[in-house]
């Protein structure tokens, strides 16, 4: 057993399926793992959104320093690989009827903050020549089928008039005319969102950073150790004695015995097609880059991409499932594409012969109070998690804050992660677990149309 004062990771991420966004950009060399013992200012554990932003992050406030990231498999193969690509600039809360936050000001607040973050990541593009395809700022669409929906669509236009944000109503013609489907009755278009590339984006990401960064990938970290001065970071090749360390690393926070019962792991699941042929494209109509997602939080969420992006496919999202194992079995697996083919083939009966090339899992990690954990947990040791389903934008600001953090920057973002209260405790993991999935299954069945 690790002694007072260090930690060991209790598990390691374990995702099933490939990532498909990664997939479709074709293979790529990985870092290799540290070997032997290294020495380095700041170690960043996680090489998602979270992970490289904090050294990005890092690298512009303490450009001498000495920084690696560590990524238990290969970056872009994990969950930021895993998620729809919206980095959403408007209140997105996911527990809510329609997305809106508490309150107006609260809104107003996190909207500067997602701001920020969608211009951290533009800076990122243009500094590091990420193609524009990655990239794109095609706003996104809260879609409806049904009555209630349309209904969650309306009151959440009334809160976007109420604090003064841009939108527009779209009629199932235009909704028809920008998706090549008949299901949508009415769609909310909002035109902040950046839709994303996410593996590709990353892998940008990880391109710039590699030139002053020293990255190391298949390399799961197994312990923090306390030294006299910063921590002791042990791999299963080696070891990186480290000034400061920050946690980049979601949910897997709870791995290292961090907001223990505190965390809820969710899991969704998503499929995308093969490469849809010229017939195929002709029958799909539409536009060939979009982006919707369900006017009801639990319903499905679906997208479009083009050849910019890695191929002319639809994807496909839903089904959630609370496991706070965080491992998806091949049972769930088989049952979430039997559902998503429906799905799919409720909105493209034209396209019924279209295979899905990929199915995978995404973990997601929310907690009930809807707070991050970004910020110091110990002396030296930092973290930058809990995305409360916002991988994109809310993690990219988490690594900023924990960048900030731990060197005493004071800004916006470190004041309002600084400001969150703890994460609320769960009930006893039994309860919280068959309680969670009954609510979730309640809340899909709801929402089925969507």
């Amino acid at each position: 057993m690790p002694r007072p004062g260090s930690f060991r990771a209790v598990r390691l991420p374990r995702l099933a399926g490939p990532a498909a966004w990664d997939s479709i950009l074709g293979p790529r060399p990985a870092a290799p793992p540290p070997e032997g013992t290294r020495r380095a200012d700041f170690v960043v554990i996680g090489g998602g959104f979270a992970g490289l932003s904090a050294a990005r992050r890092l690298l512009q406030l303490a450009p001498e320093a000495k920084i690696a990231v560590l990524d238990a498999g290969q970056i872009g193969q994990g969950s930021a690989g895993r998620n729809s690509g919206f980095m959403i600039d408007l209140p997105h809360e996911l527990t809510s009827e329609d997305y809106a936050g508490a309150d107006t000001g609260s809104d107003r607040t996190l909207i500067a903050l997602n701001r920020q973050a969608i211009a951290f990541a533009a800076e990122a593009v243009q500094e590091y020549a990420i193609p524009a395809g990655y990239f794109r700022r095609d706003g996104k669409v809260n879609g409806a089928a049904s009555r209630h929906a349309d209904a969650q669509n309306t009151a959440y236009a009334k809160h976007l008039a109420l604090i003064q944000e841009r939108y527009e109503v779209l009629d199932a013609k235009a909704m028809r005319d920008l998706t090549g489907s008949a299901y949508y009755r009415s769609g909310l278009y909002t035109p902040g969102t950046v839709m994303i590339q996410p593996a590709g984006y990353i892998r940008g990401l990880l391109a710039g950073l590699s030139r002053r960064v020293a990255v190391h990938e298949d390399t799961p970290v197994t312990d923090l150790i306390r030294c006299d001065h910063g921590w002791q970071v042990v791999t299963p090749q080696g070891r990186i004695d480290a000034g400061t360390v920050i946690l980049a690393n979601n949910g897997h926070l709870e791995s290292f015995g961090f907001a223990r019962r505190r965390l809820m792991h969710i899991f969704l699941f998503a499929c995308m097609t093969e490469e849809l042929s010229p017939d195929a494209l002709r029958r799909t109509g539409g536009a060939d880059c979009w982006g919707i997602t369900p006017s009801d939080p639990m319903g499905t969420t679906m997208r479009r991409i083009s050849t910019a992006q890695g191929g002319n496919r639809i994807i496909t999202r839903t089904m959630a499932k609370f496991l706070p194992h965080m491992v998806t079995s091949g049972c769930q697996m088989r049952r979430a594409m039997t559902m998503m083919r429906a799905k799919f083939d409720a909105r493209y009966p034209q396209l019924a012969d279209v295979r899905m090339e990929f199915g995978w899992s995404g973990h997601l990690c929310l907690t009930q109070n809807n707070s991050s954990v970004a910020g110091r947990l110990d002396e030296d040791l930092f973290a930058a998690c809990v995305c409360n389903g916002l991988g994109t934008t809310r993690s990219t600001l988490t690594g900023i804050a924990a960048a900030e953090a731990a060197l005493g920057h004071d800004s916006a973002i470190t004041r309002f992660f600084a400001a969150q209260h703890l994460p609320a405790r769960l009930p006893p993991a039994p309860l919280a677990q068959i309680g969670a999935n009954l609510f979730i299954r309640w809340k899909e069945w709801r929402a089925r149309k969507e």
